[in-house]
């Protein structure tokens, strides 16, 4: 059992500087709370509403965005998944980092760019799947859109994934509510896993955002959910309550 904290965030544009200090905030405040994990939204350290701006804050995986972030978490003792532009070899990646502070940074990039703003800006990497073990947890990450396609979801139970977390920029209107409160419990209970689905929430450079953060548990029930206000949401992680529903939901025993 793990408890877990998101942070339904509104960026702070492209002053890296202030979301940094946000983040860390939270960390502390999860810290409080009991979490040993916080997830915070997709590109919450360098913006999503930026657009080329966002570009000019892209770093490397082992750039100062992603040593602060571990700076941080090892400080606080709450591991920070964060989503921040990356770039390599002259590409830039819409990416998420999970850091501790101790062990090399997890990083994965996202596959399914959203609509004509993000394919100008990033690269779309080909599916993976990407995990990482936390406090002896199997533990998968996606993006946003790329939680919208039943295949990445699949993907990473079938690797034993016990839990995904969700960096999201879902926008203000019908279908970021419909996403939250619809398609993510669904998408835990098909798969029997938790899926943690942190949004941003105001308004951020050309967007506003949905809030609507939300923890749905393997039975499809929420452990946590926001509004549209800026707000840390905590849950504990624990399969063993949900082995009755394993037992009787058996998709991935039965493909």
């Amino acid at each position: 059992m793990i408890r877990l904290s998101a942070l339904q965030m509104q960026t702070a544009g492209t002053d890296t500087t202030v979301n940094l200090a946000r983040i860390e905030m939270a960390a502390r405040q999860a810290a409080q709370a009991g979490s040993t994990l916080l997830v915070t939204p997709e590109l919450g350290v360098t913006s999503y509403g930026g657009g080329k701006d966002t570009l000019a804050l892209a770093e490397t995986a082992d750039g100062p965005i992603v040593t602060r972030l571990g700076d941080i978490a090892r400080d606080t003792g709450v591991a920070i998944v964060a989503g921040f532009a990356e770039s390599c070899g002259g590409a830039f990646f819409n990416s998420a980092v999970y850091t501790d502070g101790a062990r090399p940074p997890t990083v994965y990039r996202k596959s399914h760019l959203y609509g004509a703003y993000e394919r100008e800006l990033f690269s779309p990497q080909q599916p993976q799947t990407c995990l990482f073990t936390h406090r002896g947890m199997k533990v998968g990450m996606l993006i946003c859109y790329d939680v919208e396609f039943p295949e990445n979801v699949r993907r990473l139970a079938l690797a034993d994934a016990e839990v995904v977390l969700v960096p999201t920029a879902t926008p203000l209107g019908y279908s970021g509510k419909f996403i939250a409160e619809k398609m993510i419990p669904v998408r835990a209970f098909e798969n029997q896993i938790f899926i943690v689905y942190a949004n941003n929430t105001g308004r951020d450079g050309m967007f506003d955002y949905a809030g609507q953060s939300v923890i749905a548990a393997p039975d499809g029930s929420l452990l946590a959910s926001a509004g549209l206000a800026k707000e840390l949401l905590t849950a504990d992680i624990d399969p063993v309550l949900y082995t009755r529903s394993r037992a009787e939901n058996t998709y991935l025993n039965d493909l």
